[in-house]
Formats: C-alpha cells, structure tokens, sequence
C-alpha cells in the first residue's frame, strides 16, 4: 500500500524508525511511539515487524545496504583513491547535518551487549562493509601495504565515529570538522 507521498507503510516505517534510533538507539525505539509517528496503529506496525528486534534488524540492513551504496557511489563518481578517502568523513557527517543525529550503528554498537542476536549480525555487517571499502581504498591510494590496510582502516574509522560522537555530545558540528581537520593533518586520513 503506498501513502500520499507514494512511498509504501513499510518503507515510511523504515524511514521514521531509522531517525528514531539515530536520536535514541535501540533502547529508545518505542514502537507505540513510532506508530503514532508515522500515523498508523500499533498493530499495522506489527502486521510488517512482529517484534522489535524484527524491526530493528530491518532498520540495520537497510542502514549499512545504503552506506555500501554510498560508498560505491564515491567509488564510481571519484577515481582519485586518495580523494575518496578524503569523502569518507562526510558520510558521517550527514548524520550530524540531520537533527545532530549519530550513525545509527554507532549508536546501537554502544548498546552492543543488549541487542538481539539478529540485530548485533546487521550492525557488524555496517562495520565490516566500511571497513572493507576503506582498506581497499588505502591499498589503492598506496597509503597502506595490504597487510597493514584492515590496521588503518580500523583506525580511521574509529576516529571518524569517534568525532561523530563527540560533536552530537556538544551539539556542535564544527567540532567535528575540527578532530577531521586533525586527523589529516596527523595523516591518519590523506590531506
């Protein structure tokens, strides 16, 4: 069934539970709420997620299948690898740009210990796609040996989430800039 803006119920759940955990985690997705968000009752929210976790697993797929996308996409439209290394850091900083909102899978790896199995696979499958795609473009800068590439890929990806978080925690994100800024001039990420 598609809405007025001809998106289906499942993709407008999809969307509003999406910015829902990125403001408040796993732990703070309510689906009562989110069905009255979305302006549907609470079991039409069920009939597409018969569960939270159900719910929370699909939000994560569908989170780190776009980051893969968006990624390729930096791939496809940037043939400088170095470059691209230089783009990664907006990926993250999109998130601030939307209500000072985090990455919603570095906010429910924070909760890591408390989310459901089904749910923990999806947010690994986040980390495990950028890091990937980092340490194939590290190679491809000549910026890293291959052995020493998942290293720094791990390095540079921590950092970056690590910005993320300490600016949303000051509601500034030119503080985030600012540790990006850093990081290239360390050489953590090609300047």
């Amino acid at each position: 069934m598609e809405g007025p803006t001809g998106k289906n119920s499942k993709d407008t759940i999809l969307e509003a539970a999406t910015r829902m955990a990125q403001a408040h985690g796993y732990g703070g997705l309510n689906l009562r709420a989110l069905a009255d968000q979305v302006g549907i009752k609470a079991a039409s929210l069920y009939h597409h997620f018969p569960s939270k976790a159900d719910l929370a697993t699909a939000v994560a797929r569908r989170y780190w299948e776009d980051a893969s996308a968006g990624l390729d996409a930096i791939t496809a439209k940037t043939s400088d690898p170095a470059e691209r290394l230089r783009k990664f850091p907006g990926t993250f900083r999109t998130a601030l740009e939307n209500d000072n909102r985090i990455c919603l899978c570095s906010f429910m790896t924070a909760e890591f210990d408390d989310l459901p199995d089904i749910v923990k696979k999806e947010i690994e499958s986040f980390n495990e796609v950028n890091i990937a795609w980092l340490g194939k473009t590290l190679v491809e800068a000549g910026v890293a040996s291959a052995r020493d590439a998942k290293k720094r890929a791990h390095a540079i990806f921590a950092a970056v989430a690590g910005a993320q978080l300490m600016a949303r925690g000051r509601g500034d994100i030119k503080l985030y800039d600012t540790l990006i800024r850093a990081y290239q001039a360390s050489g953590l990420i090609p300047a």
